[in-house]
């Protein structure tokens, strides 16, 4: 007898995270290590701004936001990620907020001045949702920030994962192979303009502080959306 329940390769994303945020921010993560400095970077300056993290994890961008000066409201469906982002210096002036990017936001049209979203498409099934709902949100004028791992990596066989410490499992928590192209379309389908997409490459310098990045050098890691509303 064989099993009929349709596969999802989300169902188990929540638990992941939920393993994978005790060691989130200390297992020498290269995409990591690519990703938060590009992000900065075109986040910019935040001071007096009103800005949402979508997918916060940890709070690593939540956090230097803050600092920044900006009013920082967090989203994360992982209550363990959403544990660890709280212990982090300044967090208590972020309103860190439990919701599940697939399903509507929690927050009136118009409320933010900057959407920034790291490392999370890979695990939304709906695009469409995750930009529209990331538009609506914008008040007009607005931008946003959004990375992922690139789909490059999906294609050399490498998705989201981590070594669980206390059994020695390497976990996957669940990805959908999404295109550069997917995410474009998404995107302009909710209304945004796309102002700006780079992609990052690994280099030797990564590998030099990153060995688990040696095998992805001249491979495309990164891709970094800037967006903006009219």
């Amino acid at each position: 007898m064989t099993d009929s329940t349709p596969h999802d390769p989300l169902r188990h994303v929540r638990d992941g995270y939920d393993r994978w945020a005790r060691v989130y921010d200390y297992d020498g993560n290269p995409l990591i290590a690519l990703e938060d400095p590009a992000v900065r970077r075109a986040v910019g300056d935040v001071r007096g701004l009103t800005v949402l993290d979508l997918g916060c994890g940890t709070g690593r961008h939540s956090a230097w936001m803050a600092a920044a000066g900006a009013a920082v409201t967090g989203v994360d469906f992982s209550e363990g990620m959403l544990a660890e982002a709280r212990t982090k210096p300044g967090a208590g002036a972020i309103r860190f907020l439990l919701s599940d990017l697939h399903a509507p936001l929690p927050f009136r049209d118009s409320a933010f001045d900057v959407v920034v979203s790291g490392l999370v498409l890979e695990h939304i099934g709906d695009l469409d949702r995750f930009f529209g709902e990331a538009r609506r949100v914008l008040r007009p004028g607005g931008r946003a920030v959004v990375s992922a791992m690139h789909p490059a990596m999906f294609q050399r066989g490498t998705q989201a994962r981590f070594t669980d410490p206390e059994s020695g499992e390497v976990v996957r928590p669940g990805s959908v192979d999404h295109q550069v192209r997917d995410f474009v379309a998404s995107a302009e389908r909710a209304g945004f303009i796309l102002n700006a997409l780079d992609e990052a490459v690994a280099d030797a310098a990564l590998a030099a502080r990153y060995p688990r990045a040696e095998k992805y050098v001249g491979c495309p890691m990164l891709v970094l959306m800037r967006l903006r509303t009219p």
